[in-house]
């Protein structure tokens, strides 16, 4: 990144930083790029690394508006821009120890500096080592791990029970009240 990219990167993070560490959330990145006579701000958000689970829509659009707020207001960032905030993903590879961290629940494949893989559920991170069940090996040592990935679970997602107020009528009747509005 150029130094006047990270300059602008830098001081959107001054500004942003408090505000989502007020919401409760960890900053995970600031990136800004130029697209036309436009900036485009990227923030990504995540949940403390102790927390487990997603980060939910409501709360990203909340702090979004916070974020906005403490730019609009800072004018720490000069000129007309475009706030993109998001969340990490799945596709995220796991890097740090925090990564590691909000991974639990989550299964993972890890390719080992030895060049062999791993893949199972991570229950812990504990002392320096990745505890796994439904694996082979039970316990890896985050020094012997050089890149992780989370592994996307689409029978997991298909077993989560939607409730009433999302159930889908397959067949709805003809006399079905609907809107014509898109």
């Amino acid at each position: 990144m150029n130094k006047a990219k990270q300059a602008g990167a830098d001081r959107v993070r001054q500004v942003v930083e408090p505000v989502v560490q007020d919401a409760g959330l960890y900053l995970e990145d600031v990136i800004v790029t130029l697209a036309g006579s436009r900036s485009v701000v990227r923030i990504t958000l995540d949940l403390p690394e102790d927390a487990v689970g997603n980060l939910d829509l409501d709360r990203v659009a909340e702090v979004s508006r916070d974020i906005n707020t403490a730019l609009d207001e800072s004018n720490a960032f000069p000129g007309a821009y475009t706030l993109e905030i998001s969340t990490p993903g799945t596709s995220r590879p796991l890097t740090e120890l925090r990564h590691f961290k909000r991974a639990r629940g989550r299964i993972v494949r890890l390719t080992l500096a030895d060049g062999g893989t791993v893949e199972g559920r991570l229950r812990d991170v504990e002392d320096g080592h990745l505890l796994l069940t439904d694996a082979a090996t039970a316990s890896v040592a985050l020094d012997d791990v050089v890149r992780g990935a989370i592994q996307v679970e689409l029978k997991r997602a298909l077993e989560v029970d939607l409730g009433p107020e999302m159930a889908v009528d397959a067949n709805p009747g003809a006399d079905a009240p609907h809107d014509e509005e898109v």
